[in-house]
C-alpha cells in the first residue's frame, strides 16, 4: 500500500475540470455556489452538493467520518456510498454504525490530509466493507478547533487514479466546505433552540396573563379600563385589584426591573406575596412592608432586582384614596371640579424606595379625594419612556395634554392616550412593558 505525502484531496478527480475552459468551469462554480446559499438545511445543501460534485468530477464511491464525542480509537460513519438510505448524522445519531480502529481510524486519528495510490485492506479490517474494491484513496479532515473531528475519504476503484497536485486547493476546499456545513447545522440548531425557547416563552406568557385580573372591579361611582403589554412574550409589569370589606378596593401597579423571563419570574412572586397579605382592614403602606420584607429576605437579595408599585386603597363611603408608593411613577390625577381640561396633578406623596432592595425600608401612606369628574391615571416608565423614531420620549407633559383633555369614560381616555402613543412612536414595537389603568369617579 503505498502512501504520496501528507497532504490530500476532497475526493475527486478533476482531469475533466482541466480540460474545460475557465468560463464554464467559472459558470459551473457560480451555479453551485449561488444554490448552495439557497438552503437552510445542512443535509439537503451536503445531498446537493455530492451530486453536483459526481456529476462534474469522477470517484467511485466515498466514505464520511466522525470522531465528535468519542474516544480513541472509535469513530462513526457518517455518510457512505453504499448506503441505500440517505441518514441524517445530525439527528439520527443513534443509527450510525461506531467502529474501532482499522484503516479508517488510522487516517482519521492521523489528522492529515493522506493519498493513498495503491490501496490494499486486511482481511480483519473493521472498515472493509466501506472499502473493499476499490484501489486508491484520499481522506480529507475537516478541522475544527485545529483538530480534524471529522473526515472525508473519496475512493477509486483503480491505483494511483488521483492527480497529487491537486491535493492542496482541494483540500482547501473541502475544509472550506466543511466549515459552510458545520455554520449550516449551528444555524438550525440555533433555530431550532430559540424556537423551542419561544414555544416555552409563549407558555410562561399565558401563565403569566392568568395572574392578571379577569376583569375590573364594579365600584359604585368608578369606571375602570386597563390596558397590558409585554414588549416580549413575558414581562415585569403587574397590576391588580383586590377586593376589600366595606366595598373598598385596593388598585396595585408594579414594574419588575429588566425584562423577559426573569421579570415574569418575579412578577409571579410578586402576585403570591401580594395576595398573601393579611390586612384587609391595614394601611396600604403595611402591604408595601408586608411584600417588601418577603421579597428582600427571600427573592431579591443577591439577584440585584427590585419593584416599584404604587398601591391605593378606595372607599366609595368617604370617596377617598390612600396610597403608598415604592418608587413607582407618580399616578396622574386630573381634578375634575375646574370643568374640562383641568389641571393634572401628580400624586407625589407616600414615596419610599423600590421593594426589594432593604428589607426594613420604610414606608408611608398618604390620601387625597376623588371627586366626581375626576380621572386617576396609573400607569409603569414603558408608557412615557416610549421613544420616536428621531429618539424624542413621550414623557409627562405628552401624556397629561392627553389625560387633561375631555373624555366620555375612563375606556376613552384609555383609548386617547394609547392613540397618542402610536402616533408619537410611528407603531414601532414597545421596547418596555407598558401598563396603565385609568380610573374615572361619575
Amino acid at each position: 500500500m503505498s502512501d504520496v505525502g501528507n497532504t490530500g484531496p476532497l475526493g475527486i478527480e478533476s482531469g475533466r475540470a482541466r480540460r474545460e475552459p475557465w468560463r464554464q468551469r467559472l459558470a459551473h462554480i457560480v451555479e453551485t455556489m449561488r444554490e448552495m446559499s439557497r438552503f437552510t438545511d445542512p443535509q439537503e445543501m451536503v445531498s446537493y452538493y455530492g451530486d453536483r460534485m459526481e456529476n462534474y468530477f469522477r470517484y467511485d464511491g466515498f466514505i464520511s467520518l466522525s470522531r465528535r464525542g468519542l474516544e480513541p480509537p472509535f469513530y462513526r460513519i457518517t455518510r457512505s456510498s453504499r448506503w441505500a438510505e440517505d441518514i441524517d448524522p445530525w439527528k439520527n445519531r443513534d443509527r450510525l454504525p461506531v467502529l474501532s480502529g482499522g484503516l479508517l481510524g488510522e487516517l482519521l486519528y492521523g489528522d492529515e490530509p493522506r493519498l493513498i495510490s495503491d490501496l490494499s485492506v486486511a482481511p480483519d479490517d473493521p472498515g472493509r466493507y466501506y472499502l473493499e474494491g476499490m484501489r486508491s484513496l484520499i481522506a480529507v479532515p475537516h478541522f475544527d478547533k485545529g483538530q480534524g473531528l471529522n473526515m472525508v475519504v473519496t475512493l477509486r476503484k483503480d491505483p494511483a487514479g488521483i492527480d497529487p497536485e491537486e491535493f492542496p486547493e482541494i483540500v482547501w476546499m473541502s475544509n472550506l466546505f466543511g466549515r459552510a456545513t458545520n455554520t449550516l447545522v449551528l444555524a438550525r440548531e440555533l433555530r431550532e433552540a430559540y424556537q423551542a425557547m419561544d414555544r416555552e416563552l409563549h407558555v410562561v406568557a399565558d401563565i403569566q396573563r392568568s395572574l392578571l385580573p379577569s376583569r375590573s372591579p364594579e365600584i359604585p361611582g368608578l369606571d375602570f379600563a386597563t390596558y397590558y403589554q409585554t414588549s416580549r412574550n413575558a414581562g415585569g409589569d403587574y397590576y391588580d385589584f383586590f377586593e376589600m370589606s366595606g366595598g373598598r378596593v385596593g388598585i396595585l401597579v408594579a414594574d419588575v426591573s429588566g425584562h423577559g423571563t426573569p421579570a415574569a419570574v418575579l412578577m409571579a412572586i410578586l402576585h403570591s406575596i401580594a395576595h398573601l397579605h393579611p390586612g384587609d382592614d391595614g394601611e396600604p403602606h403595611q402591604l408595601m412592608q408586608f411584600v417588601n420584607r418577603t421579597l428582600a429576605r427571600r427573592y431579591t437579595g443577591s439577584s440585584g432586582m427590585f419593584v416599584t408599585a404604587f398601591y391605593g386603597v378606595y372607599n366609595p363611603a368617604t370617596r377617598r384614596l390612600r396610597y403608598s408608593s415604592a418608587g413607582h411613577n407618580p399616578p396622574r390625577l386630573r381634578a375634575g371640579f375646574v370643568g374640562p381640561g383641568g389641571p393634572v396633578l401628580s400624586l407625589e406623596g407616600a414615596q419610599g424606595l423600590p421593594l426589594g432592595v432593604l428589607d426594613d425600608a420604610p414606608y408611608a401612606t398618604a390620601e387625597i379625594d376623588i371627586d366626581p369628574g375626576d380621572a386617576l391615571v396609573l400607569y409603569t416608565d414603558g408608557i412615557t419612556e416610549a421613544f420616536s423614531p428621531t429618539g424624542a420620549m413621550y414623557g409627562l407633559d405628552r401624556l397629561d395634554a392627553v389625560v387633561g383633555r375631555p373624555h366620555a369614560s375612563a375606556e376613552a381616555m384609555l383609548d386617547a392616550v394609547l392613540a397618542d402613543l402610536r402616533a408619537f412612536t410611528l407603531t414601532a414595537p414597545a421596547n418596555d412593558d407598558r401598563t396603565m389603568i385609568v380610573v374615572t369617579a361619575k
